[in-house]
């Protein structure tokens, strides 16, 4: 066993196995026959099955350390530098109210916690991860060529890619709302990382990733690219991103990294064993539901379709192993008070989509 793998068991981490390339994507690398494309993919997949055996055992015993002092109104950021090693979280660079470094992952990082952190607080008053304040912490070179970022129940990772598929994981806004959702979802209604639960838990990240990066840019639903992780592909990979929520199934066709296989309706649905049975997947199905959604009703899509979603998430009737119809009848519902217009947007969408309500 590698120095680097070892460490990753031995280090305490939390819960929620989320990373924002899925191991199907990687998997695909890791048949390459181009060492530089083949080797990082299998050296990630292994930190990261490490990672997942690390978190389950956390979630368990939880973790130790007394929180820190909290502020209202602004976010409290420290991003640290791994310099290329395993040790989290690094050495600090930046923290909150200080200026740009050199070191633009640093600035990336720092800058896209706290678009997550304003978009939270500002559209769904909701103060940082946990609804308390919850101090943002990230950490940037994560080991050699490690090609995913990913939540660790206490804070960001980022990894600098490959170089050849993969760039910078700190370059894209909606990966890091994304990965810091995963953590909402955590303190929340802690969906079951399997399944349908799981697609759940996916999806509702790529929804508020792609809100993150929406409201950062004063973007309406019609303006928006709805991709996720159109930043992290180099410019020779056929594709725009690691997955499309318009139109899943289309973000890349490519020799190296295959083609997405997200399908957009219930027909379609993958029946797998792996990737946690089909989490980065199926989650297809409701991000496209999602995205018909904020294109029927128009404007800002975190005005609507984003707060009924939201509502749904911190409600307390998602259950940890919800399905979609049971998610698709709570978004129905909670719809229903927003208005008719709203009603029917959420109707029409889950049976465009082809999921039932029960």
């Amino acid at each position: 066993m590698s120095d680097d793998i070892r460490g990753a068991i031995l280090r305490p981490v939390a819960a929620t196995p989320c990373a924002i390339v899925p191991p199907h994507l990687l998997n695909h690398l890791a048949r390459a026959e181009n060492p530089s494309l083949r080797e990082p993919a299998r050296h990630t997949l292994a930190l990261d099955a490490a990672q997942r055996v690390q978190r389950r055992l956390t979630a368990e015993i939880g973790t130790n350390g007394a929180p820190a002092a909290r502020e209202a109104d602004h976010p409290q950021r420290t991003i640290c530098d791994v310099e290329h090693r395993q040790d989290l979280p690094g050495r600090r660079r930046r923290a909150e109210g200080e200026a740009d470094v050199p070191d633009t992952s640093v600035n990336h990082a720092y800058d896209g916690l706290g678009a997550t952190f304003d978009f939270y607080r500002q559209t769904l008053s909701r103060l940082s991860i946990d609804g308390s304040g919850l101090p943002l912490d990230a950490s940037v070179h994560y080991l050699q060529d490690y090609d995913n970022a990913f939540w660790d129940g206490e804070q960001m990772v980022f990894g600098d890619g490959d170089g050849r598929i993969f760039g910078d994981f700190t370059r894209s806004p909606d990966v890091i709302g994304h990965e810091l959702t995963h953590g909402v979802t955590q303190y929340t209604a802690n969906l079951a990382y399997t399944g349908q639960s799981g697609a759940l838990n996916e999806h509702l990240s790529d929804v508020f990733g792609s809100l993150v990066e929406q409201y950062a840019r004063g973007e309406t639903a019609e303006q928006a690219n709805w991709l996720i992780g159109e930043e992290l592909l180099r410019p020779d990979v056929q594709g725009v991103a690691l997955r499309s929520m318009k139109a899943p199934g289309t973000a890349y066709d490519d020799d190296e990294l295959g083609k997405d296989p997200q399908p957009a309706h219930m027909d379609d649905f993958v029946h797998t064993f792996a990737d946690n049975g089909g989490v980065h997947i199926n989650s297809g199905i409701p991000n496209r539901a999602f995205y018909l959604i904020a294109a029927q009703l128009g404007g800002h899509a975190w005005d609507a379709a984003g707060r009924i979603w939201y509502e749904v998430l911190t409600g307390g009737e998602l259950t940890p192993d919800a399905d979609f119809t049971s998610f698709a009848r709570l978004t129905v519902d909670t719809a229903d008070a927003h208005g008719p217009q709203q009603r029917d947007a959420v109707v029409h969408a889950w049976d465009t989509v082809g999921v039932p309500r029960g």
